[in-house]
């Protein structure tokens, strides 16, 4: 049976581990299967994430092996080093573009439509907001025998010209609490939120490198994330 959130819901620890696994597949394929430093490192990033978390490797271990049992994870070996990666697609029942809404949702919290879609230029490249709004309403609109459904149209914020959309995954939300995306700052990302996202996508590489390179010298990899800069 698909993923209900209705009768096991994730927790906000999970949440952000499980949409950083599918946000990293995506954007720095060669970090990917992740191991737990990169992973951590991921979801703690303080661009792109709302809200910015503070998880220890002890929190993203627990989130993870929880969320392998519920089959939406799953451990990997590679060079000596654990490494996971997520089931998200088929543990859930959804297709592509629905994940990639699903994992932005998660890990950037309420977005409009149009918000969605520029988000997802480096997930997946949506032909327009019509079709963003197509993937969202199959996701409102899911019948109970696929697990119900994973997506909520919220009230318009004051102040706001569109509606935003939340994800259903961690439990019900609260409709009648209209809030603003820090995130995406009520609007589209900024060229310095960009550049930081882009440099912390290099630091994700260059950590993947350095966990090969010592897997290969038969030595143990750093223990503490390499930091993006001013992030020290």
């Amino acid at each position: 049976m698909p993923f209900d959130p209705a009768n096991r819901p994730l927790t906000a620890n999970e949440a952000r581990v499980l949409a950083t696994l599918m946000e990293k597949a995506r954007t720095v394929p060669d970090s990917y299967p992740m191991s737990l430093n990169g992973l951590v490192t991921g979801c703690n990033q303080k661009t792109s994430r709302d809200p910015v978390m503070n998880l220890s490797e002890a929190e993203a271990q627990e989130a993870l092996d929880s969320l392998r049992q519920q089959t939406l994870a799953f451990e990997t070996s590679g060079n000596r080093t654990t490494r996971w990666e997520h089931n998200f697609q088929r543990g859930v029942g959804v297709p592509e573009q629905s994940a990639v809404l699903l994992g932005l949702l998660m890990l950037r919290g309420p977005q409009t439509a149009g918000e969605l879609r520029i988000n997802a230029e480096r997930w997946y490249r949506f032909a327009d907001i019509s079709s963003v709004e197509a993937f969202l309403d199959e996701l409102q609109e899911r019948s109970a025998e696929k697990g119900g459904p994973l997506v909520v149209l919220l009230p318009r914020a004051p102040g706001a010209r569109e509606q935003r959309w939340a994800h259903l995954l961690c439990g019900p939300v609260d409709t009648t609490a209209p809030t603003v995306s820090a995130a995406t700052g009520g609007g589209a990302p900024s060229a310095l939120q960009a550049r930081v996202a882009a440099l912390e996508a290099q630091v994700a590489g260059l950590q993947a490198t350095v966990e090969r390179l010592c897997a290969e010298l038969g030595m143990a990899p750093p223990t503490a994330p390499m930091s993006p800069p001013g992030q020290e």
